[in-house]
């Protein structure tokens, strides 16, 4: 999955958050300065063409909705970051954690915790 840039993410968090909408509406999301209609349309137009946007004819207005889940997304962001930095080793990226002080080891527990939980159901 490609990246994002800043602007295209601020799109995805308008359609993440307030599901799907014309560019019209999606304008209101935005603080002042808001930018122009043209360039919002344009940025929806790449989202489209890189698969994270669909959209369907309503009349003569097109509705945008969020085809890629942020959820997804962030997976996927995830296992790339992983991937390039971590040597792609999940267990590498928990071990910095604790060793930054950014994860204690109560939480490591409530982690694994959650992991077998889930494999029961399986």
């Amino acid at each position: 999955m490609r990246n994002l840039t800043q602007k295209e993410k601020e799109i995805m968090e308008i359609l993440w958050q307030h599901g799907p909408m014309v560019i019209r509406e999606m304008l209101a999301y935005y603080d002042e300065p808001k930018p122009h209609y043209n360039t919002v349309a344009t940025l929806v137009k790449l989202l489209v063409e890189k698969g994270f946007v669909e959209y369907e004819p309503v009349g003569n207005i097109y509705l945008y909705r969020a085809k890629v889940s942020r959820r997804q997304y962030g997976g996927s962001t995830l296992g790339e970051l992983v991937s390039h930095y971590y040597d792609n080793s999940y267990t590498n990226v928990v071990s910095q954690f604790i060793e930054e002080n950014k994860m204690d080891i109560d939480e490591l527990k409530q982690l694994i915790a959650r992991i077998e939980q889930g494999r029961e159901k399986e």
